[in-house]
């Protein structure tokens, strides 16, 4: 079964194409299940994400385009939504999602994954960076808000890497993770970027595998021809840590398929 949660529309300000276009190239790379995952509505960053008056027409189009393509493709209801504890908004848990992406985007107020603030690196102690990720990674997922942790490493991004041995606290945010009743996905969009490689590591998927954390995949894709992006090495990388099934969620109720 293909499966691909996580994508995004052009209600969240930087992604191109229309919802029915998404859905139309999910049939067309024989995706069975396909979710979308646009930016939270949040009094922070409102550039990059969506606002709070689409959410309607957000929801109401995922449910128009799940009865009009019932039969040809099975569509999900979700959002990502960033770990800013300050800034979250308690509505959006009461929203009818089919499941809850966790995000960490955001380091205090810096945008570390934005090109616009790729000067912030030359400012910081990169492993200091790295620490304070994972941190925030760990308390996102005891937050217990959230079903799926986003691109677990994207911190790599612009290619920054870590100098010292983190696997300590990759391991304490893992069982986190694990504690939390959660997965991790498998996300494409590092192939997009300076990094050119998948989101988590293999080292992380095999770390994750250990704990049997289930995965699931996600092109991340912002734009139509992105959909599907790099699926065959995506599902080879799965393999190679030891996973043959990933995660699907109806109504925040989990569910493994064989991939």
């Amino acid at each position: 079964m293909r499966v691909d949660l996580h994508n995004h529309t052009s209600l969240c300000n930087h992604a191109t194409g229309t919802m029915e276009e998404y859905v139309l190239q999910a049939i067309k790379e024989k995706i069975d299940v396909f979710g979308f995952s646009c930016h939270n509505p949040m009094a922070f960053d409102r550039q990059y994400r969506m606002d709070f008056q689409d959410l309607p027409f957000y929801l109401d189009e995922i449910n128009r385009l799940k009865e009009k393509y019932k039969g040809k493709i099975e569509i999900l209801t979700a959002l990502e939504i960033d770990f800013l504890p300050t800034f979250m908004d308690e509505k959006l848990l009461g929203l009818p999602l089919d499941y809850r992406i966790g995000a960490v985007h955001f380091l205090g107020n810096w945008g570390f994954d934005n090109p616009e603030f790729i000067r912030e690196y030359s400012k910081r102690d990169i492993n200091d960076c790295w620490s304070e990720y994972f941190k925030a990674t760990e308390m996102l997922a005891k937050s217990g808000k959230f079903d799926i942790l986003a691109h677990m490493d994207l911190l790599k991004i612009f290619n920054y890497r870590p100098t010292k041995d983190l696997r300590l606290q990759i391991e304490s945010a893992l069982k986190a993770v694990k504690k939390a009743n959660m997965c991790i996905e498998l996300n494409a969009a590092g192939f997009r970027k300076e990094v050119q490689e998948q989101y988590p590591s293999l080292e992380i998927l095999k770390m994750a595998y250990a704990l049997e954390i289930p995965i699931s995949f996600g092109s991340d894709a912002h734009a139509v021809e992105q959909i599907n992006f790099k699926r065959l090495e995506l599902e080879l990388l799965a393999k190679e840590a030891g996973y043959t099934q990933c995660a699907v969620y109806r109504e925040r109720e989990r569910e493994l398929v064989e991939f």
